[in-house]
């Protein structure tokens, strides 16, 4: 079943009294519990395509279907209900709430969606992602690598359909950032959640069942990678 569906989508921003053209007639297909990732060169869009595709952005023209909600016919309120239901985020600069403490970060998604339940499950994904003694540090308190794991705690704990992440290792140094993939990859297949991912690393896009090329505005196929054994030996697309 497709689950993420682009169709013609365009985007463009204004600069001054020129227009920049950054994803121009772009088509996609995600199916459920696919594992994409999006690569391509700095500045090549993949950013955008992610919030576009999110509904966290709105798209010059085209449309997006996520998860079978029309979001170019929904409004700012209509895609955040659409996304607080079906979509978790994680991005490369974490984006904790500093004043919040690592259990209350995870809760807050829950909170906001009224679960009875907010603290007990915020505590058991802390769990699960080897942070049950640091529930009360605050996120100046952790480590870059630490910090990753309450953002994939927090993105997995409200059980959604669909994940999207931003340079998930961008900011991590080597070893904690294959930490932070197998840990992600881990509970992704365990959850059978469709992840859409963005990156510049080519051995991180192996991983996925899928990769695709964003260049000039526009996808290329790539090769199937080997998202079980996290050794596939896939030639990335050029």
């Amino acid at each position: 079943m497709v689950v993420i569906k682009a169709d013609n989508l365009s985007k463009s921003v204004s600069l001054g009294t020129q227009t920049l053209s950054i994803l121009s007639g772009l088509n996609l297909e995600v199916n459920a519990q696919q594992t994409l990732a999006i690569i391509g060169r700095s500045g090549s869009g993949k950013s955008t395509l992610l919030s576009l595709l999110a509904g966290l952005d709105s798209a010059t023209s085209g449309t997006i279907q996520l998860n079978g909600h029309e979001l170019s016919s929904l409004d700012e309120n209509g895609r955040a209900a659409v996304r607080n239901q079906h979509v978790g985020f994680i991005f490369q600069s974490f984006q904790l709430l500093p004043h919040l403490t690592a259990l209350d970060n995870v809760m807050l998604p829950l909170e906001l969606a009224g679960d009875a339940e907010a603290d007990l499950k915020a505590r058991a994904w802390l769990e699960r992602v080897g942070l049950g003694d640091r529930l009360d540090h605050q996120p100046n308190q952790l480590s870059g690598g630490e910090q990753q794991r309450v953002a994939i705690a927090r993105a997995f704990v409200t059980e959604p359909e669909i994940l999207f992440a931003d340079e998930p290792t961008g900011n991590l140094d080597p070893q904690t950032g294959q930490t932070i993939i197998d840990l992600l990859f881990n509970l992704n297949a365990e959850h059978g959640t469709t992840l859409v991912l963005v990156t510049h690393d080519h051995d991180l896009a192996k991983l996925c069942q899928r990769h695709v090329l964003l260049d000039a505005g526009q996808l290329v196929d790539g090769e199937a990678g080997d998202h079980t054994s996290h050794a596939g030996e896939v030639n990335s697309p050029s």
